[in-house]
C-alpha cells in the first residue's frame, strides 16, 4: 500500500475541531444504526479523535480500533490504536465489525489496493455492518489554493473521480450522501496550514513552491476565510 507522511491532515486544522468533529459524527449516525455495542473501526484513523468522540456518544462498552501507518503522541485514549497497513491487519484480524469507516485516506491507494481492500472489509462486517468512505468531493472543490497547488489538486481530484467510479463498479450496494461544512478560518491559520502540509497534495512540494504559494494566499484572500468543505460519502453493504 502506498506510505505517505501525512502527520498534519487533523492537526490544529478546521478537521481536528469540536465542532467539525460534532457536526460529522452527527451526521455519520443518520447513516448508520449504532449503539454501545457496536464494533467500529477506522482505517487511517489519524489521532483518532473522531473515533474516540463517536465512542463518548455511543457509550461504547468495547473500545473502536483505529489503525494507521503514523503513530501520534497525542492520538486518543479511547480507542485502541494499531499502527499497521490495513491490508495486512485484516490478514491477521478475525474480529468482525458493525461498521468500517475510511475517512480521506482511499484516495492514497492503487486501484488493485483499493479493490483488495474493501473486499477484505467486507469480509469483516457483521451481517448488518457496512463500510463507510469519505472522499474530497470532486465537483465545486472550494478549498482556497495557490496556483500550483490548485493545478496538483486538479489532477488528484481526477483521479479521485476514477476511484470513485472504480468504487461504484464493484459488486457492492452502495448509496451515495454528501457532507458539507462551513468552515471559519483566519488566513493566518490557513497559512500555518500550508506550511504544515495538512492535505496530501502538498506532501511533495519543494519548500520554495510553499513559499511562493503563502504569498499568494496572502494577496489572494482576505484576513478571514470562509469556505464548504465537501465530502462524497459512499455507503457499502453486504
Amino acid at each position: 500500500m502506498v506510505k505517505k507522511n501525512i502527520k498534519n491532515w487533523d492537526n490544529k486544522t478546521w478537521l481536528s475541531s469540536k465542532r467539525y468533529i460534532q457536526t460529522f459524527n452527527n451526521f455519520l449516525l443518520r447513516q448508520i444504526e449504532l449503539n454501545r455495542n457496536s464494533q467500529i473501526l477506522d482505517i487511517g484513523c489519524g489521532r483518532g479523535k473522531i473515533l474516540g468522540s463517536l465512542s463518548l456518544i455511543l457509550r461504547l462498552k468495547n473500545k473502536p480500533t483505529g489503525i494507521d501507518i503514523e503513530r501520534h503522541k497525542d492520538k486518543d485514549k479511547k480507542i485502541i490504536f494499531k499502527k499497521i497497513d490495513a491490508i495486512k491487519y485484516f490478514k491477521k484480524n478475525k474480529k468482525k465489525f458493525d461498521l468500517i469507516l475510511i475517512k480521506q485516506t482511499i484516495h492514497l491507494l492503487k486501484f488493485k489496493e483499493i479493490k483488495q481492500l474493501l473486499f477484505l472489509c467486507n469480509e469483516a462486517l457483521n451481517p448488518k455492518g457496512k463500510i463507510i468512505i469519505f472522499s474530497l468531493n470532486t465537483n465545486q472543490n472550494e478549498i482556497p489554493t495557490f496556483s500550483l497547488m490548485k493545478k496538483k489538486l486538479k489532477n488528484s481530484l481526477n483521479r479521485d473521480k476514477q476511484i470513485i467510479q472504480f468504487i461504484l463498479n464493484l459488486d457492492f450496494k452502495i448509496l451515495i450522501k454528501k457532507f458539507v461544512f462551513k468552515v471559519k478560518i483566519t488566513r493566518k491559520k490557513y497559512i500555518q496550514m500550508i506550511r504544515n502540509r495538512y492535505i496530501s497534495t502538498l506532501l511533495n512540494f519543494k519548500s520554495k513552491e510553499i513559499n511562493e504559494g503563502i504569498n499568494e494566499i496572502s494577496t489572494k484572500y482576505r484576513k478571514n476565510l470562509r469556505f464548504n468543505d465537501k465530502l462524497i460519502c459512499l455507503i457499502l453493504k453486504k
